[in-house]
């Protein structure tokens, strides 16, 4: 509701539509140089792109954490706040 009734559905998915090929081609690693900084990856269920970790390392080749969430979607923090907030944490707890 909070996009229809202004009329402001359109602009808000033309974001996703124009940008869906540059992040298909992130995931599978054909765009760009990789991405070297140390990187954490929590994929959910319900995200819009759910990269497999042998594609994310073609463009993050330093993963050093990865976990693939039960529950979650696209908005994850505001969807599952403290599995969130847990997914950060376990990250940072490996690099500090």
């Amino acid at each position: 509701m909070l996009y229809w009734l202004p009329g402001t559905g359109a602009s808000s998915a033309r974001l996703y539509w124009e940008s869906l090929r540059q992040v298909n081609e992130w995931i599978s690693g054909s765009a760009g140089a990789p991405v070297t900084v140390l990187t954490g990856c929590s994929v959910f269920p319900k995200e819009l792109q759910r990269p497999s970790r042998r594609w994310a390392e073609r463009r993050f080749p330093n993963i050093r954490y990865w976990n693939e969430s039960g529950k979650g979607g696209h908005f994850a923090a505001f969807e599952q706040p403290a599995l969130f907030v847990d997914e950060v944490r376990s990250f940072f707890r490996l690099v500090r």
